[in-house]
């Protein structure tokens, strides 16, 4: 596992890494509920990605795992489908919005 990605890296670089041509007409809040560590979550609107910290009030989708996953999916050590098969990774709420994160942001 790469030891140079951390959760407040993640939280940072990802707005940095969105592509905006691929959130054409999505509007999505994306939680992330890191288990032994700090939630966050990603609002995308008009192709933008923002990041903050936190629990949102009502996310469309909300992904739960360890930051061990988190890092793994990130770097694409893992993906988030084997992650979600092997019960690494939870999803609540609206899960077709999982299934468009690869190609929302590059790695």
């Amino acid at each position: 596992m790469s030891t140079n990605i951390t959760l407040d890296k993640i939280v940072d670089k990802l707005p940095a890494k969105f592509n905006p041509e691929q959130a054409e007409g999505l509007k999505a809040i994306y939680q992330f509920r890191i288990a032994d560590a700090a939630c966050f979550y990603l609002t995308i609107a008009n192709s933008l990605c923002n990041s903050c910290y936190g629990d949102h009030p009502d996310p469309d989708i909300t992904l739960l795992m360890d930051e061990a996953t988190l890092i793994r999916v990130i770097s694409g050590e893992q993906d988030g489908m084997s992650a979600f098969m092997k019960g690494q990774l939870r999803a609540e709420g609206n899960v077709m919005l999982a299934t468009r994160l690869g190609k929302l942001f590059s790695r």
